[in-house]
């Protein structure tokens, strides 16, 4: 990499090349919007090549320690030995059959030994399908047509109950958004009121259980009661929590036993798999052992596929086995240290602040006014990855060593010390490169 540290001048130019064919064959040039190019400065987006343990290779040759692995899909740092191990077993053995195959009773009855509080679980590919078919069952079980969704939760599908919640809702009919309603995180009596306002017609509870902040004392507790009072179904969206938070998921951690929960990320460390959970009483009902209205709950041509299913198996394997979730926690924690040490010590310590559990950490970038800033955002992403460091969050994996997270700090003590000279000027304009970083969610480009 060609890098001046002082003034960010750096060039990536076969990641810039690859960035204008990938926007030409590919609506928005990712098929995630969280990694698009509009989320990085301007034409400084690596294409990866690569990966192997906690670092990434762009096409330009550049090595970065990299956060956030897979949208947190990769906990365990790329190309993990024991999953890598258990998917080569499964390439000579097929992958997909007209009939179920063993890989899924082993993954199943792993899945259900490591979050003992679900007794029926069903795999998918993707999130979005899983948390779909979690409101779907919870519709059909109480014969209610509102989703109430936690507010202050950013992402729970791309499917249009959820979408057309957002800034992004073109082409959703407003039938369908009426039906979601949305309440606070960590306020129970704005809860019951919304349960009290639509009573008898919202189906279920959905949130995140944690997220950047703890729960407040008995809000999960209060939130179960509400739920048993008002007739309707807790979901848990695990999708970040499940594993990170304990082997367990957050309600292993922090023992309240929600109706259903989803499962993702960082259970196949980068292959596709998620997982809908849940008590025995509400999944059967998308089984074939009960005498009701059948329910079309997940029914995927390939959310059996073996590879991604062994994945998964050695994932829970090697969590409960070698204690990841503690080591996530520790690097976390010595990475958070670091970073709020060397914000400090350059004189942003107030603008430069990270936050959420140590096994998931991300960072707020704010002005001189202490409000939010994507302008200083961009900024701060601009020296990580001058520095080599590839961070949209700070979010950890277990593959990262002391000498990345002491670079790691280096390269934040680095950026920290431009962010002052922009705060003393009071605008980031001469070091941005360009426009700007941009919001997932917006209503137009």
């Amino acid at each position: 990499m060609t890098s001046d540290l002082d003034t960010g001048e750096f060039h990536l130019p076969r990641s810039r090349a690859a960035n204008e064919r990938l926007h030409s064959l590919i609506p928005g040039g990712a098929h995630t919007y969280a990694k698009g190019d509009d989320q990085y400065p301007e034409n400084l987006a690596p294409v990866i090549s690569h990966g192997h343990g906690a670092h990434v290779w762009d096409l330009d040759g550049n090595r970065y320690v990299e956060y956030g692995s897979g949208l947190r899909s990769v906990s365990l740092g790329h190309a993990h030995p024991r999953v890598t191990e258990a998917v080569r077993r499964e390439l000579d053995r097929g992958s997909n059959f007209v009939r179920p195959s063993v890989v899924e009773l082993q993954a199943a009855e792993r899945f259900l030994a490591t979050v003992p509080t679900a007794e029926m679980v069903k795999f998918a590919k993707n999130g979005s399908d899983a948390t779909t078919a979690a409101v779907r069952l919870a519709r059909a079980a109480t014969g209610r047509p509102r989703v109430a969704l936690c507010a202050d939760h950013p992402f729970f599908s791309v499917d249009d109950w959820f979408i057309g919640t957002t800034p992004m809702s073109a082409g959703i009919p407003e039938p369908v958004n009426e039906l979601t309603v949305t309440f606070p995180y960590g306020d129970l009596a704005a809860t019951e009121e919304l349960l009290t306002r639509y009573r008898d017609e919202v189906a279920c509870l959905l949130l995140e259980p944690a997220t950047h902040t703890e729960p407040p004392p008995g809000y999960l507790e209060g939130l179960r009661a509400l739920a048993d009072r008002h007739g309707c179904v807790l979901v848990f969206d695990e999708m970040i929590t499940g594993l990170r938070w304990s082997e367990a998921g957050a309600q292993g951690l922090y023992g309240v036993v929600p109706d259903l929960s989803t499962f993702g990320k960082a259970l196949g460390n980068g292959f596709a798999v998620s997982a809908l959970a849940g008590r025995r009483e509400l999944m059967e009902l998308g089984g074939l052992r009960h005498s009701g209205e059948r329910v079309f709950l997940l029914s995927t041509t390939h959310g059996a596929e073996t590879h991604s299913l062994a994945a998964a198996t050695a994932v829970l394997d090697t969590y409960v086995e070698e204690g990841v979730t503690a080591r996530l926690h520790a690097l976390g924690e010595r990475l958070a240290a670091g970073i709020r040490e060397a914000a400090a010590a350059a004189g942003v310590g107030d603008h430069v602040v990270v936050r959420g559990r140590a096994s998931n950490l991300v960072f707020a970038t704010l002005d001189e006014n202490g409000q939010p800033s994507q302008r200083y955002r961009t900024l701060f992403l601009r020296r990580l990855l001058a520095g080599g460091v590839l961070a949209p969050s700070f979010v950890v994996s277990s593959a990262l060593g002391d000498a990345d997270i002491d670079h790691t700090v280096e390269v934040v003590a680095q950026a920290c010390a431009v962010y002052r000279k922009a705060l003393d000027a009071a605008d980031p304009t001469p070091w941005l490169g360009g426009r700007p970083v941009k919001p997932v969610f917006r209503r137009l480009v």
